[in-house]
């Protein structure tokens, strides 16, 4: 099953289900920035629509209140928004690496784990 895309808020209220584990929607809302939080009510549609997803799922019941946990990894989201900011460029990374060179956002150890990486056969070159 492919990745959903996830919006800004998704990806916000995805990041407290990585960092913190199993959360209620209250953790959730109290977690997020105070600036521009949204409210308890945006936050609970979210969770409910993301469950609907397939991206988080409720666990147990607690009170009168549920518990819910992410349903796919950090790893597989932040692939599919890579992916898609790439199909933006067709498909080149040229333009986005210059731009994060460019705004100081790209050291030289990520540039040395790069090239770590580019020299390690791949798992398809290993078969």
């Amino acid at each position: 099953m492919a990745t959903p895309k996830l919006s800004k808020l998704e990806f916000q209220i995805m990041e407290v289900l990585w960092a913190r584990g199993e959360s209620s929607i209250r953790e959730i809302l109290d977690s997020l920035p105070v600036k521009g939080r949204p409210a308890y009510n945006t936050i609970q549609t979210m969770v409910y629509r993301m469950e609907a997803k397939g991206i988080a799922r409720r666990l147990k019941k607690v009170g009168n209140f549920h518990i819910y946990a992410a349903s796919i990894s950090r790893d597989a989201a932040q692939r599919r928004l890579i992916d898609e900011l790439l199909a933006l460029f067709g498909g080149r990374s040229q333009p986005v690496v210059a731009r994060l060179v460019e705004i100081g956002k790209l050291s030289l150890d990520d540039v040395k784990e790069a090239e770590r990486v580019l020299r390690e056969p791949s798992e398809k070159e290993k078969r």
